[in-house]
């Protein structure tokens, strides 16, 4: 990973070409074809109410380690959600865009059933962890903002290291990379919780207060709260080993957007909901609709028309 990082990535779309199609009920197989642009033909499918897409080609992508990938092995097995982003984040990193060929090599690599391991057609071995670097280097190629792809190979590599299959890792290495993940987060929460509790000057008995926020003026809180999110995951991400990088910028993501996120949560929960009662009780929610609208109009009134 080190190299990867002395050694930026440039954009080189041509690395990315078209598949083939790999041969399916006695049909012959279509060999890949280096010359040609990636074709990306995707069925979109319905499974017990989740959405998913079957790829109807494949793509093949050569990489600067590894040489040709080609994915998937099975088109008529292989499933993707296209980019698997949490709803509340799409605004972030939406499911589809410039990077999507990326994501759905990197689901061809490691989303096998039964099989966590992919051997490119050169004889390499794709472990996950490489399979996560090769996402990071195809988004580049791909031109994906530089930003967005440290973002999403940051997110993926903390999915690596939570799950710890199809890494080669021994038992205590694993456990000690899920462990190091799954505190850093919850410990970027917690203080992020408290933080906002200081702010509002919310006194709960058994919650200290933070020694960067202390009883100040709101906006040297907030400038110290702020400075917080940048320090602590910083700090936490030297734990992290070689995943370091990934560390900060989770971590950091984490701590600057809970606020938000918190308010997306709010935001969903509610339009959830009135899905549900507009669903089960449609009297019941034209009733609510016609009294929250009275209740605005009396609010407003009242508001507009004060001396």
């Amino acid at each position: 990973m080190r190299r990867d990082v002395e050694h930026p990535v440039t954009l080189q779309p041509r690395r990315f070409y078209d598949g083939g199609v790999d041969a399916v009920a006695g049909q012959p197989e279509v060999p890949p074809d280096p010359g040609s642009d990636a074709r990306i033909e995707l069925v979109r499918l319905t499974e017990r109410g989740r959405e998913e897409f079957a790829i109807q080609r494949r793509i093949a992508y050569r990489d600067r380690h590894l040489g040709e990938l080609l994915v998937p092995r099975e088109t008529r097995t292989f499933r993707s959600d296209l980019t698997s982003v949490p709803a509340l984040f799409t605004w972030l990193v939406p499911k589809t865009g410039e990077h999507l060929p990326a994501t759905l090599l990197h689901d061809g690599l490691v989303h096998q059933p039964d099989d966590p391991t992919y051997t490119s057609t050169n004889g390499h071995v794709v472990l996950r962890v490489e399979a996560d670097r090769v996402l990071r280097d195809a988004m580049a190629d791909a031109g994906t903002a530089l930003i967005r792809r440290w973002l999403v190979w940051s997110a993926v590599a903390t999915a690596t290291m939570l799950d710890g299959r199809g890494t080669g890792w021994s038992k205590a290495r694993a456990w000690r990379y899920r462990a190091t993940a799954a505190l850093t987060v919850g410990l970027i929460a917690v203080l992020g919780i408290c933080a906002s509790l200081d702010l509002f000057d919310i006194a709960i008995t058994g919650i200290p207060n933070l020694p960067w926020m202390g009883d100040r003026p709101w906006f040297v809180e907030v400038v110290g709260g702020l400075s917080a999110a940048g320090v602590i995951p910083l700090a936490l991400s030297l734990c992290w080993g070689r995943f370091r990088i990934a560390g900060a910028v989770v971590g950091v993501s984490l701590a600057v957007l809970l606020h938000v996120t918190v308010a997306l949560l709010a935001l969903t929960a509610l339009y959830q909901a009135l899905e549900w009662l507009t669903a089960r009780m449609p009297k019941v929610a034209i009733a609510l609709a016609g009294a929250g609208t009275l209740v605005v109009l009396l609010v407003f009134a009242a508001v507009f028309f004060q001396r």
